[in-house]
């Protein structure tokens, strides 16, 4: 009978309504444990796909960083290769194209390997440049490498000449690396901090012209005869990776035979 007057009629609504309000507590009660529940696993679920989006993202920066700077490196590659041409344009022979594969292992020496050999036509004795000026020189040649000896190693020495004012002298390697020497130069010689020096073409081994070094320090006493001279070279000698191999242009004319004088007959005596 209440269910039919309720379902007619609407007489259990008052009281329905009236449970649900005393009731609500009590199922607020008996809920916050799955609510609080639920709350702490949303903040650890979100907390984790957090660190998951952060390491995502920190993986994409580094892939992002490592591709710039390999852009950047193209760019300063290229930039070498266009100066090497430029370079290349300027000798009067013909230029090989090498890059520096590795040092030499010999600590006390300055030498440095290069991807060309006798099949791309290198010889030993040409000079080895950069987009800078002269690098070293072709010491060994093998069939598909060669090395080549840095003007820093101290057993090379190069012709040059002051541009400033024309003085020649003798460059020699310090064995440092990083320094060369301008050796047996008179200590009143013309020569300033900040001079540049290039080769002087006298040795018929490195092309007139080319940069060599720049004065970096000049000391002078009065106790010894000759100035001491230190110079920093002007190529990348620690730096750069690409270079060019020079072959001779033109030919130097021989050298002259020395004249041969026919010895005078001392007096007295029988020819």
């Amino acid at each position: 009978l209440l269910m039919v007057l309720d379902a007619r009629f609407h007489y259990a609504n008052g009281i329905r309504n009236t449970l649900a309000l005393v009731i609500y507590p009590l199922q607020q009660v008996a809920t916050a444990p799955i609510a609080a529940f639920n709350h702490v696993s949303e903040f650890f679920s979100s907390q984790s796909s957090l660190r998951q989006e952060n390491a995502l993202l920190r993986s994409e920066q580094l892939r992002n960083a490592e591709a710039l700077l390999r852009l950047e490196a193209l760019q300063a590659e290229n930039g070498q290769l266009r100066e090497l041409l430029q370079a290349r344009d300027q000798h009067q022979g013909t230029a090989v194209f090498a890059e520096i594969i590795y040092a030499g292992r010999d600590p006390f020496s300055r030498k440095i390997i290069i991807d060309k050999g006798e099949q791309e036509g290198i010889e030993a004795g040409q000079p080895v440049i950069d987009v800078h000026g002269v690098l070293g020189q072709v010491t060994r040649v093998l069939p598909l490498l060669a090395e080549v000896t840095l003007i820093t190693d101290k057993g090379h020495s190069i012709p040059v000449q002051v541009v400033r004012n024309g003085l020649r002298g003798v460059a020699y390697g310090s064995g440092d690396g990083s320094t060369l020497e301008l050796r047996f130069m008179p200590a009143n010689a013309e020569i300033e901090t900040g001079d540049v020096l290039v080769t002087s073409g006298l040795d018929n081994v490195y092309p007139r012209g080319l940069p060599v070094a720049q004065v970096a320090k000049v000391e002078r006493d009065s106790s010894y005869a000759f100035a001491k001279i230190s110079l920093t070279p002007s190529s990348g000698t620690n730096r750069h990776r690409q270079v060019l191999v020079l072959t001779q242009g033109e030919d130097a004319p021989p050298r002259p035979e020395p004249a041969v004088t026919e010895k005078t007959p001392t007096k007295g005596k029988a020819k």
